[in-house]
């Protein structure tokens, strides 16, 4: 399953990163893509795997980032 977060806070190139690395590091996400100036998030991932998408939220406020909507 494919699904676009919106993400406020991410400023810069080094935001993308670290947002891409914690939610890649998340079991059954199978890519990552993340956009400071669209402020949003597009991540693929096994949607099967119970929890995943709190776990994604999870990763991307443990960077210090709120997850819009």
């Amino acid at each position: 399953m494919q699904k676009k977060i919106y993400v406020a806070g991410m400023m810069d190139d080094q935001n993308e990163q670290a947002v891409q690395q914690a939610v890649s590091a998340v079991s059954g996400v199978t890519s990552c893509t993340a956009n400071a100036l669209k402020a949003q998030v597009l991540v693929d991932f096994d949607e099967g795997t119970a929890g995943i998408e709190d776990a994604i939220n999870a990763a991307i406020s443990g960077c210090g980032f709120d997850v819009l909507g």
